[in-house]
């Protein structure tokens, strides 16, 4: 299982983002944004959570497809979807990212917004490459992962590979992290070929500490 239930309770106490991110609005509108039929793509979200992502990509006339291992977020991005994005096309499903229940070549888009981090190097590896088994040839990659020195690294129980339970930041609460060095990414999404790395940092003055994520853009090989 390459889901930790932690998130059950995350998603039922605590408020969730509505709205993506710029870098993912901006992954989407360079790839297919100009595409002769957006209800033609097809995308996937895995660990999609409330279904911020799958909301603002449904809204833009794409199939959506999310799966996650919680039950209450799953609901919630159901109900948020068939309330506000009338005859949205696509499917949730409650399961495990590391066996996505699709056929091989099926997305023109793969998606991680946070959620291959909460896994193991040597699971996390496997992750992606399910992801590359269900991308069509030269289908795109997006993973926002927590970078390697982001705040509550190297803090809390050590897990294995730079991986830990932290005990500070704001991911305190959230279960089991693994922080990626640069140098690992191109392992980790081997079936890709990487087209930008991005390090995004976000700092917090009153504690001189920072949220450090990369943001990987890939194409399958």
């Amino acid at each position: 299982m390459t889901w930790d239930p932690v998130w059950e309770e995350v998603f039922r106490q605590q408020a969730w983002g509505k709205y993506p991110g710029e870098d993912l609005i901006r992954f989407v509108a360079r790839n297919f944004y100009k595409s002769e039929s957006r209800k033609d793509i097809k995308i996937l979200e895995v660990g999609c959570g409330p279904g911020a992502n799958l909301w603002y990509m449904a809204n833009e006339g794409f199939q959506v497809y999310g799966i996650d291992g919680s039950h209450t977020a799953i609901e919630q991005a159901q109900i948020r979807l068939d309330s506000e994005c009338p005859n949205w096309k696509g499917q949730l499903f409650v399961g495990d990212i590391g066996t996505l229940p699709f056929p091989d070549e099926y997305f023109d888009a793969v998606i991680d917004n946070g959620a291959v981090t909460c896994n193991s190097h040597e699971n996390s590896i496997l992750i992606y490459s399910e992801m590359a088994r269900v991308a069509k040839k030269q289908g795109k990659l997006y993973s926002r992962t927590i970078a390697k020195g982001s705040w509550g690294d190297e803090t809390g129980e050590h897990l294995g590979y730079d991986a830990y339970i932290v005990d500070e930041g704001p991911l305190l609460g959230k279960g089991y992290i693994r922080f990626a060095k640069y140098e690992d990414i191109e392992e980790l999404v081997s079936d890709f070929s990487i087209q930008e790395v991005q390090l995004l940092s976000r700092e917090y003055m009153d504690v001189k500490k920072a949220v450090k994520e990369w943001v990987i853009i890939g194409e399958k090989k």
